[in-house]
């Protein structure tokens, strides 16, 4: 779907889409989730988050961290992928295209046939968080660059390579120390706010730039590429350049 495509649903409030769910989250997810729940980004990832700050937690029984009492704690800075729904979003060479999710069995949402997918998604204050996604994404090509500076593939096997980077940047335990996923999702050392209160996207993008421009391990950039580009919603091989030398 287009945002063109007529579309229309209308959230019944029953808590039941905010359970047992994978939820990838941004590093402007974070951001607006530390300022709806009055937390530090890092407060934020400890509490709400899983994989160093890029997976939304979720309790044992299967509900948001951030449910209450069947409402979102921090519904004004819910992330993307909640905003969205029941759309999902796919990035394709034409650009976004939306598609309807399965709705979660005895849900209360409403769906109708007036309106727009573009207006639906105006009503969900969605477009700062894709802005937000196209400006991050242009961190990509400068990382796909570095690895290609960085490593040696006449020692490590492209393949190998890329295998050990996707399975160090999507594990959730037992991961080494990376400093750019670092200063990707507990942005407040990085994004401003320490110094004036605001988070800036722009500041933070700048920083990140400098630290992979900086870095000289070649598995560190690659791995910080795959979670990035995972977080947006993109896939892990965009961490990577077509042909690895």
């Amino acid at each position: 779907m287009r945002r063109a495509t007529i579309f229309s649903y209308r959230c019944g409030c029953c808590g039941l889409c905010c359970r047992d769910k994978v939820i990838a989250l941004a590093p402007y997810d974070v951001m607006r989730m530390a300022q709806a729940a009055g937390l530090s980004t890092g407060q934020t990832i400890a509490h709400f988050t899983l994989r160093r700050g890029s997976l939304l937690r979720f309790n044992r029984d299967g509900s948001c961290v951030a449910l209450s009492s069947g409402l979102c704690s921090i519904h004004r800075g819910r992330p993307l992928p909640c905003r969205l729904y029941p759309l999902g979003l796919e990035w394709t060479p034409e650009g976004e295209r939306f598609v309807t999710l399965e709705p979660a069995a005895g849900s209360k949402g409403v769906y109708a046939e007036h309106g727009t997918v573009g207006s639906f998604l105006d009503r969900q204050g969605v477009q700062p968080y894709l802005d937000a996604v196209q400006c991050y994404r242009t961190l990509l090509p400068l990382m796909r660059d570095r690895i290609q500076a960085l490593a040696d593939f006449e020692k490590t096997e492209p393949a190998e390579f890329r295998r050990v980077a996707v399975r160090e940047a999507l594990a959730e335990s037992g991961y080494d120390y990376n400093p750019i996923i670092e200063m990707m999702f507990d942005s407040d050392p990085w994004s401003g706010f320490e110094a004036d209160g605001v988070r800036s996207t722009s500041r933070h993008i700048a920083r990140l730039r400098q630290a992979i421009q900086d870095n000289r391990d070649a598995l560190e950039v690659a791995a910080a590429a795959v979670l990035l580009a995972v977080s947006l919603g993109c896939t892990p091989q965009e961490a990577f350049a077509r042909r690895l030398r």
